[in-house]
């Protein structure tokens, strides 16, 4: 059990960091469809950096501009030019994988450079660590995990204790009463649209500079949609983002314990998406204030029509 429960948070960590990406991108009112994309610039930006650089900061830097720039074109163009939202996300994930392609054609087969998987190495927190059963499941890891659910708690706070979380929170339930208020809606939406882009981003480079570590094609693998759907799960809260993350990268490891047995293959491999779609079944089932998406999410805010 103690085994199945790090590996489930090491499996996670990916989903976590899409789905705070996307809940920051949609509590602002916009609907990116384009995770996927993200991620997999991020994946094949941060691997091409640490083998060229063998750098690790320098492959995480490389990430984070690969998922802000995306995430700043998606922006711009919903924003500032108002196009569709739906149409802009999954052109996105369109151009992402055909960028992660291109880009990783001849990267195939190769690996992360040793000092960058030795600085990502599991690194035990000191007395934590020692804690019996929950030292080794939740202070025994990379430091890379560490940031990501370290980041989960610090926009929990940020969205539901502090003004500017506030603010975000209004735009994205009413955009023209938080412009009537003087907020500035378009800065607040590049920032926060671009803050979830890199974490996007950076789900995708903790896959292929931790996760696997090696390039393969489709290293996402499906992740960034089941990570939007995941956000209607965890209620568009950061703190039961970590729950989602973690159960959902459980259902990957299940796959790995029980591919052996007399189950058929594919369908260990569908397990993750079933479950997505139960999900999505209920979510739309149960009726309640909080289990609603933001008010103004997807539509386009035209001051001119206030």
């Amino acid at each position: 059990m103690e085994n199945f429960l790090v590996a489930a948070i090491i499996a996670g960590t990916p989903l976590l960091l899409a789905i705070l990406g996307e809940i920051l991108t949609e509590k602002v009112g916009n609907l990116n469809l384009g995770v996927e994309g993200l991620m997999l610039m991020g994946a094949v930006i941060g691997f091409n950096v640490a083998l060229k650089t063998n750098s690790p900061f320098l492959a995480v830097i490389g990430a984070a501009l690969a998922g802000l720039a995306g995430a700043l074109i998606y922006t711009f163009l919903t924003v500032s030019l108002r196009t569709n939202q739906v149409v802009t996300g999954l052109t996105l994930t369109i151009f992402g994988t055909g960028f992660a392609g291109f880009l990783g054609k001849t990267l195939v087969g190769e690996v992360v450079p040793v000092s960058v998987s030795q600085f990502f190495a599991n690194k035990p927190i000191p007395i934590l660590s020692n804690i019996p059963f929950i030292g080794n499941i939740l202070f025994n890891h990379s430091i890379f995990i560490y940031f990501a659910y370290l980041i989960a708690i610090v926009i929990g706070i940020y969205l539901f204790k502090t003004r500017y979380g506030l603010n975000l929170r209004a735009i994205g339930e009413n955009t023209a009463a938080g412009d009537v208020a003087g907020l500035n809606i378009t800065l607040y939406k590049y920032i926060h649209i671009g803050i979830g882009g890199i974490l996007c981003a950076l789900g995708g480079a903790y896959l292929s500079l931790i996760y696997v570590p090696a390039w393969q094609e489709n290293v996402t693998a499906g992740r960034g949609w089941i990570a939007i759907a995941l956000v209607i799960f965890c209620k568009w809260n950061p703190y039961y983002a970590i729950f989602a993350a973690v159960f959902f990268g459980g259902l990957d490891i299940i796959g790995f314990r029980i591919q052996n047995t007399f189950i058929s293959r594919y369908i260990i491999d569908m397990l993750p998406y079933l479950f997505t779609t139960i999900v999505l079944i209920i979510s739309s089932i149960k009726k309640s204030k909080e289990n609603n998406p933001p008010n103004s999410l997807g539509v386009p805010y035209f001051r001119e029509e206030r």
